[in-house]
């Protein structure tokens, strides 16, 4: 299950911003470091217009780092394509899978071995909803 949010409603403008580059290593020194102010819709939205939020909601995506809780950007201009990251509506539910393209059909896999893929037949009332762009992480 996904929870929707729209990006609208969030205010992303004007957050301060130091670009000094923060070691994930030694500590180095700040010396003189530059504020400047950073938009995460300018970083994480190439198409205001077509993208969306939606929040992860389980554990089938936790190999291609998805996990519960985490707030995906999705965008919807993006054409699907094998191998992509895609929400899907599949009979009357949304779900987030990878996509996989096979001579035998069209797969939504899982990244967790806990789980099967779902291979998409004509019978199944299914629309590529859009692709993930980006996740932000809950910590």
């Amino acid at each position: 299950m996904l929870t929707w949010i729209n990006p609208n409603t969030l205010n992303t403008s004007g957050v301060p911003y130091f670009d000094i580059g923060i070691s994930a290593g030694f500590p180095s020194p700040t010396g003189d470091f530059n504020q400047s102010q950073l938009s995460l819709d300018d970083v994480l939205i190439k198409n205001k217009e077509t993208t969306f939020f939606a929040r992860v909601s389980g554990q089938s995506m936790i190999g291609a780092g998805l996990n519960d809780s985490d707030l995906l950007v999705i965008d919807r201009s993006i054409a699907p394509e094998n191998n992509k990251i895609a929400v899907c509506f599949l009979n009357g539910e949304f779900t987030v899978k990878r996509l996989k393209v096979k001579a035998d059909g069209v797969w939504l896999q899982p990244e967790n071995p806990l789980y099967e893929a779902i291979k998409v037949t004509e019978e199944n009332n299914f629309i590529v909803w859009g692709i993930v762009t980006n996740v932000i992480k809950k910590v």
